[in-house]
């Protein structure tokens, strides 16, 4: 007798990395899954002081119905969704499993299982796996189709390819055009000296006057996707593509997707010790605040992930002279993924 395919449902925010590690569960699973998009008031964040399963802080005109069938799994990240993927679980009668991906607002024994990283403070457990990177199926093969793709469109810029992912602003982490000016300029001396060409792509998190800076700093042969565009996103044609790829210290996702190519990686952090100009802000000021009275498993720390990478080799300081290239990733990231789906397929067994 065959079993029944379960009925999933993703649980789909404002933040778009969060919606991609749902998808690539999802997909490592082989199994259709429903997106839900959700759209959430202003006012939201409140309701997390006395946490309790509810849509009051879903703007429900404008996302999508919540009804039954009810699903036999539910695939969340990020704050906003935890109190309606606990709401969607009562509902059910308790028949839904919650999967959460990331950092867990609510304590984690409200959730089946949470599926977290070492950026975040906490221990592995019977409902929390704590994988080294945020999780990525990114091969050889997978990355083929933009290869050949992407690889066409850049052929009249010369090798080697330096591929700089540009973040930007992040808790503590503060992207100001001074930092975007000293990023630039390491790269332009690289390529002084072994030159080549540089793929860039900006994000929604890099501020616009650092963006301006760093892309008028830039000399030499190069591609630029600054965001939003209406152009086509060339981010998996750069994964694919790159020689050598330089990555802003603020995203876990952009450093774990780097690292899976196989291809040296250089880690780009502007992280200020202490108080300065540029962190007596109102956003890294609360994140400071936060980190140092909030729950320990609301705390983030990516010099946690930083560290293990440079220790292992994986990637190297952009502002350290390398002694040579990184070393090729284990395959650490693909049993990450391998493991995490064992552990969501023994959810619903159960």
């Amino acid at each position: 007798m065959s079993m029944r395919v379960p009925l999933v449902w993703m649980l789909r925010g404002p933040k778009a990395g969060d919606y991609a590690q749902l998808q690539l569960i999802a997909r490592a699973m082989n199994v259709p899954a429903t997106t839900k998009q959700l759209v959430f008031k202003p006012w939201e964040l409140l309701l997390h002081a006395f946490p309790k399963p509810t849509l009051a802080g879903l703007d429900r005109s404008r996302s999508d119905a919540l009804e039954a069938p009810w699903p036999d799994l539910v695939l969340t990240a990020g704050r906003r969704n935890e109190l309606v993927a606990c709401w969607i679980r009562a509902a059910s009668g308790n028949h839904s499993r919650i999967v959460h991906v990331g950092r867990p607002w609510s304590n984690p024994r409200r959730f089946d299982l949470v599926v977290s990283n070492r950026q975040y403070l906490l221990d592995d457990g019977d409902n929390v796996i704590v994988n080294d990177l945020p999780l990525t199926d990114l091969t050889e093969s997978t990355l083929a189709p933009e290869r050949a793709v992407w690889g066409a469109k850049w052929a009249s810029l010369p090798h080697p390819w330096t591929v700089v992912l540009v973040g930007g602003d992040s808790g503590p982490l503060v992207l100001t055009p001074k930092w975007a000016r000293e990023l630039a300029d390491r790269i332009n001396a690289r390529k002084d000296r072994d030159g080549g060409s540089i793929l860039v792509s900006t994000s929604g998190r890099t501020p616009p006057a650092s963006a301006d800076v760093l892309l008028q700093t830039l000399k030499g042969p190069q591609f630029i996707y600054r965001w939003p565009s209406s152009d086509p996103n060339p981010f998996r044609g750069m994964l694919a593509c790159g020689d050598e790829f330089v990555v802003t210290g603020d995203s876990m996702s952009m450093l774990a997707e780097a690292s899976a190519t196989g291809k040296p990686v250089y880690l780009f952090d502007y992280s200020d010790a202490g108080l300065t100009l540029s962190t007596l802000r109102w956003k890294p000021l609360v994140h400071r605040l936060a980190m140092s009275i909030g729950p320990v498993r609301m705390r983030r720390d990516v010099g946690r992930i930083h560290a293990a990478l440079v220790q292992a080799g994986r990637v190297r300081p952009l502002q350290q002279v390398p002694d040579g290239p990184a070393k090729v990733p284990s395959e650490q990231t693909s049993d990450d993924l391998a493991r995490t789906v064992q552990r969501v397929r023994a959810l619903l067994e159960r």
